[in-house]
This record gives structure tokens, C-alpha cells and sequence, in this order.
């Protein structure tokens, strides 16, 4: 079996912004060919399945690349690269829904897009909420909403929730 890395023999800052940074890479492959990869660099984020009363805690706000009122799970983004990340998703729980969790559950985490982006989203579980109260960041508008895991289920099947990280966590989550 062949080795696959690609050698990085130049890295261009092209773009760097609030949430990422973008590189041109100049690299060369095993075989010898060389070529350019583009990179969005991003810290990384966090999703959490939180349970409540037999039901499942989910977002739904406005996307604006998609142009779209999405549903989705409580997720957010890493405020630094070496950010902690259970830390990381307690706060977004806590600023999303008003939540706090006793109890929580790593579910692994992802790749979002290993074409282009370095984000990997960390994924939870947590139950024993406790309401203490929401406080999203500025520029953020959401509603929290409940559903029970049948409802939601039946909103992936015909395409009510199509946001990839949403979808994926439950998967983990429930071992479908």
C-alpha cells in the first residue's frame, strides 16, 4: 500500500478573517507531480446532542450562505485552536439554549469538508439539564426548540434538517 502524504513545499496566507484563514499551498505529491492546494483553516467547533425530557434541544436560525432557516443542533465555534473542548461546547449549550448539562459524552468528532477546510467539529452528548438561561453571543438570532428523536428523525427522511453536522451527531449519538 503506497504512502499517500503530500509534501508542502510553499504556504501563501491568502485571506485571514474572524472565523478562518485561507492558505494557497504550493505541494508535490509521491509520484513527483506538483500542484496547489487551497486550505480554509478554521479552529474547529463543537455540536451537542442534548436530551431533556425524552426530547432533543435544536436551534433553528438563519444561515446566511445558504440562504436558509436551517434546524439544527447547539453547535459553535472554538474561540481558539487550543481552546477546551468540553469547555467550549458547556458555554455553546449554556448561549444557545439556556441549558447547562451534569452530565456529558464524547461522541468522537468530524471532518466538515477535508477537501478544502481543517475544521473538525467535536461532538457530545449531554443530559441532566438544568435551565439557567440563554445568552447568545451578538449578531446571533435563534430560537430553541424541542423534539422528540421520532419527530426529528422523520424531519432528516424528508428533508427538514439537512445541516450535515446536525445529522451526523444524531448518528453517533443513537447508533443508527
Amino acid at each position: 500500500m503506497k504512502n499517500l502524504y503530500e509534501k508542502t513545499l510553499k504556504t501563501t496566507e491568502i485571506y485571514k478573517g474572524k472565523v478562518f484563514t485561507v492558505t494557497s499551498n504550493d505541494v508535490e505529491l509521491i509520484d513527483g507531480y506538483k500542484t496547489k492546494r487551497d486550505v480554509v483553516h478554521h479552529n474547529g467547533g463543537v455540536v451537542i446532542v442534548a436530551e431533556i425530557d425524552n426530547k432533543i434541544l435544536m436551534v433553528k436560525q438563519f444561515r446566511y450562505p445558504v440562504g436558509e432557516e436551517l434546524y439544527e443542533l447547539p453547535a459553535g465555534k472554538l474561540d481558539k485552536q487550543n481552546e477546551d473542548i468540553l469547555s467550549a461546547a458547556k458555554r455553546e449549550l449554556e448561549e444557545e439554549t439556556g441549558y447547562f448539562a451534569a452530565v456529558w459524552e464524547s461522541l468522537g468528532f468530524l471532518y466538515t469538508s477535508p477537501g478544502y477546510s481543517s475544521e473538525k467539529l467535536f461532538m457530545f452528548k449531554a443530559s441532566n439539564l438544568k435551565f439557567r438561561g440563554q445568552h447568545t453571543d451578538e449578531g446571533e438570532i435563534l430560537n430553541s426548540i424541542s423534539f422528540d428523536k421520532d419527530e426529528i428523525f422523520s424531519m432528516i427522511k424528508d428533508g427538514r434538517i439537512n445541516d450535515a453536522k446536525t445529522i451526523s451527531a444524531l448518528m453517533r449519538a443513537y447508533k443508527l
